[in-house]
């Protein structure tokens, strides 16, 4: 045995990781064999008792003894082992600096090959990449370049130094801003966390997407301070709004709105329910002298398109584009309903043959049960609908076969008859 403790599985546990599963429970762990510190040799205990610390490297293994990768441990949390490589843990520890260096570079050197060089675009994104919990978005504004990082798991903030070097020696940014302030850092047994860490900049940027310019709040906005995942599909509802009346709905930050103006909209009415978000949203249809077509609105959607079908509105092109409704499996049937019942409304508040662009975020909400769903608002609105295109992330965010929550990006482009 070498000097890295050994997790073993439970029997028949090593499927989904042998397929591209990222980590392991603990209760899939049958048991963790190491070295004992009193120099007695090797010992084999339960996970509770082994004497490993959190934030160790450690090396996973089948019950059957096959190697399946190296991993950090973290008691504290469910997620009990998360890979980081399928190489043994010397050969990542031996040169940490070497090793980190070649996976960012790896993740870097994708976005090259559909992002240009003054494109804003998610350079990491977590186990799709190989860093697990980990977030780097790249956002270009006029002559500057920052980067925004989440740190989100302990397997990533152990390697937080070799990263952060690695970032700065290939990507070359004018300032790195820290957003690890999410909750699912506690239960990691991790601080929250935010500010700027390296160089420094405005807190809130603007930046050009699809030749729209948006201004973005890297400090205050919602996650990252912008949803990049949607740039393309964004650019593709463009060709539905030329002459339309549009109505986008859960805007955010008025993105979608700004493409269907951009597309030629005669209309556009972009809510929010943030008060925030609509200043945000006013000052983004100014900034691209948008005033004339689109405005913004205050409002909880779903009440919005009740009071809209109650007063008789009609839209050609509606946009759905919703916060998760679930973050995690229990409330799958309640996310269901929320969702069915703003696809039917908008259902019904389309002109015949308009355009119904309708989104999920959230990786629990599936992609079958994302198209059930939709069936069964078109049967409850008395609509029959056709799906012109299914769509998901851009290509900064790739989906790693074996782990289903990467693809957590549904975006239906619907002709509702």
């Amino acid at each position: 045995m070498n000097n890295f403790s050994h997790v073993i599985l439970k029997s028949g546990e090593e499927g989904e990781i042998i397929q591209g599963f990222p980590w392991a429970y603990d209760n899939e762990i049958q048991s963790v064999k190491w070295n004992s510190k009193d120099g007695s040799g090797v010992k084999t205990t339960s996970l509770v008792d082994a004497e490993v610390n959190d934030e160790d490297v450690v090396e996973v293994y089948s019950s059957k003894g096959a190697f399946l990768g190296s991993a950090v441990i973290n008691k504290k949390s469910r997620i009990a082992v998360r890979l980081i490589g399928s190489e043994h843990a010397d050969k990542i520890m031996e040169d940490k600096d070497a090793y980190w260096e070649k996976v960012v570079a790896r993740a870097v050197n994708v976005r090259a090959l559909n992002f240009s060089p003054s494109d804003s675009c998610r350079l990491i994104y977590g186990e799709s990449d190989f860093i697990p919990g980990l977030v780097v978005e790249k956002y270009v504004s006029d002559d500057s370049l920052y980067l925004v990082v989440q740190f989100l798991s302990l397997a990533c903030e152990v390697f937080r130094d070799q990263i952060i070097n690695a970032l700065k020696s290939l990507v070359k940014p004018d300032g790195i801003y820290e957003r690890s302030d999410a909750a699912i850092r506690e239960k990691e047994g991790l601080e929250q966390r935010s500010g700027w860490i390296f160089g420094g900049g405005q807190d809130v940027i603007e930046i050009t997407e699809n030749e729209i310019k948006l201004q973005v709040d890297i400090a205050r906005g919602q996650k990252t301070g912008y949803f990049l995942d949607q740039k393309f599909n964004r650019k593709e509802i463009q060709k539905y709004c030329h002459g339309k009346r549009v109505l986008d709905t859960f805007t955010h930050t008025g993105a979608f709105g700004l493409n269907a103006v951009k597309g030629g909209a005669r209309e556009v009415v972009s809510v929010d329910i943030s008060e925030d978000a609509v200043k945000l949203v006013e000052h983004n249809i100014q900034l691209n002298n948008a005033q004339n077509v689109m405005r913004a609105e205050c409002a909880d959607v779903f009440d919005l398109l009740k009071k809209y079908e109650s007063e008789g509105q009609k839209f050609d092109v509606i946009i759905l584009d919703p916060p998760a409704f679930t973050k995690s499996a229990k409330m799958i049937q309640k996310a269901y309903g929320g969702y069915k019942e703003i696809n039917l409304r908008a259902m019904r508040l389309l002109n015949p043959s308009g355009i119904l662009v309708s989104c999920s975020c959230s990786a629990y909400f599936d992609e079958t049960t994302f198209y059930s769903m939709l069936s069964h608002a078109a049967s409850d609105s008395h609509r029959k609908v056709q799906v012109l295109e299914k769509r998901g992330a851009g290509p900064d965010h790739p989906v790693l076969l074996g782990y289903p929550k990467s693809a957590y990006l549904k975006c239906a482009i619907c002709r509702v008859m």
